[in-house]
């Protein structure tokens, strides 16, 4: 069905006011309107093509819900920008736990074999470092177990290097008191 010369012409503000009361044609229209800027931001956010396509999808289906958010007020890529942004910025941040999770099992699996292929004494202390809660386990892991700095390891666990200090000082106190008693 071809469109008259005035539905081509409907504002940004009207096909979100439309689509916001349920109109999936006005929603198609905004979102076909408006794709390749959606895209091209995430791709000069990203740099990959592949991740700027998934943002690209993911904005699309968070328009769904955040379209009624949108007042009008401005101009609609105004609005769009920061859902645009903080979509890529969650996509980061999923990227980034995912790697350090990867990094931490990976350096963890490591000393591990190293250990027991060596049967070093310093078994029975790794074994009380798996004991640890996480955040500390990780900490010890990555600042002894891989000679990191704390600095380091603060980027690789995605936190300040004031609470890596704080988590190996933490370690630290629970070790003495685990290696003192013969827990392990």
């Amino acid at each position: 069905m071809a469109l008259t010369m005035d539905e081509e012409d409907v504002s940004d503000g009207e096909l979100a006011r439309r689509a916001a009361a349920g109109d999936r044609s006005s929603f198609a229209r905004l979102v076909k309107r408006h794709y390749a800027f959606v895209f091209r931001i995430a791709y000069r956010m990203t740099g990959h093509r592949a991740d700027a396509e998934d943002i690209a999808q993911d904005v699309c289906a968070r328009l769904g819900r955040a379209i009624r958010t949108y007042r009008g007020g401005s101009a609609f890529t105004t609005w769009l920008y920061p859902v645009v942004v903080n979509a890529v910025r969650d996509q980061g941040r999923s990227a980034a736990r995912e790697a350090t999770r990867r990094r931490a099992y990976g350096i963890q699996a490591r000393i591990e074999s190293a250990a027991y292929e060596a049967n070093e004494p310093a078994e029975a202390l790794w074994e009380a470092v798996r004991d640890l809660p996480p955040k500390q386990q990780e900490a010890v892991t990555l600042v002894y177990g891989e000679a990191l700095s704390h600095a380091e390891a603060a980027d690789l666990l995605g936190c300040s290097e004031t609470t890596v200090s704080w988590h190996i000082h933490e370690a630290k106190k629970r070790l003495k008191l685990i290696m003192s008693a013969g827990e392990v």
